[in-house]
């Protein structure tokens, strides 16, 4: 069994969805229900497959779990460009968003990558 807590990739997603929880607290009071709760979910589901898949017996489990949390980073940063759009987060922070999103996505990718030359 993997520690998950000794990977980068789960280090950087656990530090970038307390920065999303941190940020979507400013947004307006309608969206809590809506896309505050919605970005969270989206960020944190990144860390939590990571250690989920750590957790299983093989490294095909694991990918899989990884491919998991691709999508999930993906996800977060389609409701970064709409919580942009709308205004809820300005351009400057947003890009600082979507710089890190786009390092942990290329991470998770090479991580599968090195995943995939031992299955």
């Amino acid at each position: 069994m993997r520690d998950f807590k000794k990977y980068e990739i789960w280090q950087l997603s656990h530090s970038f969805t307390l920065e999303i929880y941190k940020h979507t607290s400013n947004f307006p009071k309608e969206e809590l229900y809506g896309l505050t709760s919605q970005i969270r979910r989206a960020s944190s589901s990144i860390p939590t497959n990571i250690s989920e898949g750590c957790g299983r017996n093989s490294d095909k489990e694991f990918n899989q779990f990884l491919n998991i949390a691709l999508g999930s980073a993906n996800e977060t940063e389609y409701l970064l460009i709409l919580s942009k759009d709308l205004n809820y987060i300005n351009i400057e922070l947003f890009e600082n968003l979507e710089k890190s999103i786009n390092i942990i996505k290329s991470k998770i990718y090479k991580l599968k990558k090195a995943l995939s030359n031992t299955l």
